[in-house]
């Protein structure tokens, strides 16, 4: 039967089967008293919000992450985070290498969709790295938190602390336990540019994507010998980071900032700047940024990270993609160039598909909640964009909504995890072409 199924359905389909998979058996393990710190058994949609938040790397929760949840249930999170930051593929794969199984051409192919690259050649090799840098950069990572963390708390706590973070800033996850210290997030590490910069790190590697890091170890620093991918990557990454950084220190120095030294200042800047694509992490009060660090937040939250990576969003070349189209458009350029090469008509096209498709979702869960509850429409906008593209970030809304309202980001967050464009494509995978092509008729744009 198993077998029947696995034919019948699409590559894509499959990938979609298992992350719905992995959300319902996490909903049903933190249902039950041993999850939960009072021992008590937790409803079925604050444990499927949690799941479902986990698994797709977003970060949002209805509850304190620390206060309810058991150690039990704490590991269970951390558990659906690394399998939704690498990908179940990911980790099957990696359960094949260590039972020494062949890696059949079907396994190959579902590892080139989960980790998004445009073929299978290489993609043995490719997962290699994945494991072994996850491996090392959450490793690395704890250590330095656990020194770090060790100075407030006991060593076997900041041992936890350090393992525990340091999975969920690279897996752009934002879930931590801060709770236990009356803090949000990491609002009271604001000024210990260690952690902040340790955590940056982490969320960057994790969200560059897992072809950008092959190019990266192959090429070393020869820019000029990378793919055209890890160019754009690269360049937008960096753009993306530095403006922010600006924008966010020139609109709060003299407010959120106010009581801040400069280079503490510039610290928490960058970090305001890094976090929303998408780790979902913050060092400063949400709720208290002014509406236009709230309106780039959004902005950097719809964005996100980069493709084949922890991180969710519409992606940075999506939006490089579109930017690059639009000059060509009113320079009147023939076709879209960069380094000196042109882009294909395929990329241009489904970048705007991915882009269109995130908005509709967007206004159309933001118009849903609004009906559904009385609610400031900024602070909606904020809690839908930061589920649909899995950053977690909120201005303090998302324990508040009613059961309905927390359906749709379920939803949402699912969709931002598995990508709401393959997911709708996965059920038309077969191409139809039309027999007769009808005729050209020119209408009126713009």
């Amino acid at each position: 039967m198993f077998a029947k199924l696995r034919n019948n359905i699409s590559q894509m389909q499959m990938i979609a089967l298992g992350f719905f998979c992995i959300v319902f058996i996490g909903a049903l393990l933190l249902m039950t008293p041993l999850a939960s710190r009072t021992g008590t058994w937790t409803d079925f949609l604050t444990a499927l919000f949690t799941s479902t938040s986990a698994t797709c790397v977003t970060g949002l929760a209805v509850t304190n992450t620390y206060l309810h949840w058991s150690l039990f249930g704490q590991i269970i999170i951390l558990i659906l985070i690394q399998i939704g930051g690498l990908g179940f593929i990911t980790f099957g794969f990696g359960f094949s290498l260590f039972l020494r199984k062949k890696i059949t051409l079907r396994q190959r192919g579902l590892l080139k969709e989960s980790v998004n690259v445009l073929n299978t050649s290489g993609i043995v090799r490719l997962a290699y790295l994945i494991l072994k840098g996850t491996l090392l950069f959450e490793g690395v990572g704890a250590i330095i938190l656990t020194i770090c963390f060790s100075q407030n708390m006991p060593l076997d706590q900041a041992i936890y602390y350090g393992i525990f973070h340091s999975i969920s800033a690279f897996c752009n996850a934002g879930f931590d336990l801060m709770g236990a210290f009356g803090m949000s997030s990491f609002i009271g590490y604001n000024g210990n540019w260690i952690v902040c910069l340790t955590l940056i790190a982490l969320i960057l590697i994790g969200g560059i994507g897992f072809f950008v890091w092959s190019d990266l170890k192959e090429h070393k620093l020869h820019f000029r010998k990378y793919a055209l991918h890890t160019k754009i990557v690269l360049t937008t990454s960096l753009i993306l980071t530095v403006i922010p950084t600006i924008l966010f220190l020139i609109l709060e120095r003299h407010a959120l900032f106010a009581d801040m030294s400069t280079s503490q200042a510039i610290l928490n800047a960058l970090f305001s700047a890094v976090t929303p694509r998408t780790a979902g992490f913050n060092t400063t009060d949400i709720a208290s940024l002014s509406q236009s660090s709230q309106l780039l937040t959004i902005i950097l939250m719809f964005i996100g990270g980069c493709p084949g990576s922890t991180a969710g969003g519409v992606k940075v070349t999506t939006i490089a993609v579109l930017l690059l189209y639009l000059r060509s458009v009113l320079t009147r350029t023939d076709g879209v160039n960069i380094y000196k090469r042109c882009l294909e008509d395929d990329a241009i096209s489904k970048a705007a598909a991915v882009f269109t498709t995130n908005m509709l979702l967007a206004v159309v869960a933001t118009f849903l909640i609004s009906t559904l509850q009385n609610l400031d429409l900024t602070a909606i906008v904020f809690d839908v964009v930061s589920a649909i593209s899995t950053v977690g970030m909120s201005t303090g809304i998302t324990p508040d909504l009613v059961p309905g309202a927390k359906v749709i980001l379920v939803l949402l967050m699912y969709l931002g995890r598995v990508g709401s464009l393959s997911f709708a494509m996965s059920f038309t995978d077969k191409k139809r072409l039309a027999h007769v092509r009808q005729p050209k008729e020119h209408i009126s744009i713009g």
